[in-house]
């Protein structure tokens, strides 16, 4: 959803398909827990900080969440139509699509963030009642909206209305926190972190995302399973031995 059509970001996956991503999220090895974790405390942090360093943020009241999760056994081959409401506003969506597709435009055959429907994905997150979704639901919110401030008091617009230049300034100002970010951007600059690893996550669980970086699991093998290959089996000796496991090491032929 890029600056050329800035109407309002609808998903178009039922609840079912969008709480089958969310799981997928929890898995995936591109979104490490305790980022999230440090990002809220960065984004959490007092006036006082803010002061000191000439930002701005938004400080938001937001409701809390009170639904219920899955419980102990969960049915994550059929989960419930809708276990929790979405708590994402349509500007929000809006927003979180024009910024994810700037993280992960469209390139060929190979679509957008939104055009996979990220941004219905990162809703089920953030309104996921668990401490980690409820964390990141701080940051990520906390993010959109410092993203909108600082657009209206650079060029007097939201940043849906910006020009791509101009969308594109902010976003530079604020990608990294590396030793050239200004002070007044470092606090941003963890939630933004946050933010982009939730797209990226996100994006590469969908099933274009997985076509995207080559990924050929789940797929079916003709014939019958060959087991594991040589290398494999050498790799995975090596890690017993370096465990003091070798009594479990496994045969080369």
């Amino acid at each position: 959803m890029s600056n050329e059509h800035q109407q309002q970001y609808r998903s178009g996956l039922t609840r079912r398909e969008s709480l089958k991503l969310m799981l997928a999220l929890t898995t995936t090895a591109l979104l490490p827990g305790l980022a999230g974790c440090e990002d809220s405390r960065k984004a959490a942090a007092g006036p006082a900080a803010a002061k000191a360093t000439g930002e701005h943020w938004p400080e938001l009241k937001l409701e809390p969440i009170t639904a219920k999760g899955y419980g102990k056994d969960p049915n994550l081959i059929m989960p419930p139509e809708s276990p929790w409401p979405l708590t994402m506003t349509a500007s929000q969506l809006t927003l979180l699509a024009v910024v994810a597709d700037i993280l992960v435009p469209r390139e060929g055959a190979v679509p957008s963030a939104s055009e996979v429907h990220v941004p219905a994905v990162v809703d089920e997150w953030v309104s996921a009642p668990y401490e980690t979704q409820q964390q990141d639901r701080v940051t990520i919110l906390s993010a959109l909206a410092w993203i909108d401030d600082e657009s209206t008091q650079r060029y007097g617009q939201s940043f849906t209305s910006l020009a791509k230049a101009e969308q594109l300034s902010i976003m530079d100002d604020i990608a990294y926190d590396n030793a050239q970010t200004k002070p007044q951007f470092k606090r941003i600059a963890g939630a933004f972190n946050r933010l982009r690893s939730l797209v990226l996550a996100a994006f590469f669980c969908t099933p274009e995302g997985m076509k995207d970086i080559g990924y050929l699991g789940n797929t079916a093998i003709a014939g019958d399973y060959p087991g594991p290959s040589a290398e494999a089996y050498s790799h995975l000796n090596s890690v017993l031995s370096q465990l003091g496991l070798t009594d479990y090491a496994y045969p080369v032929s």
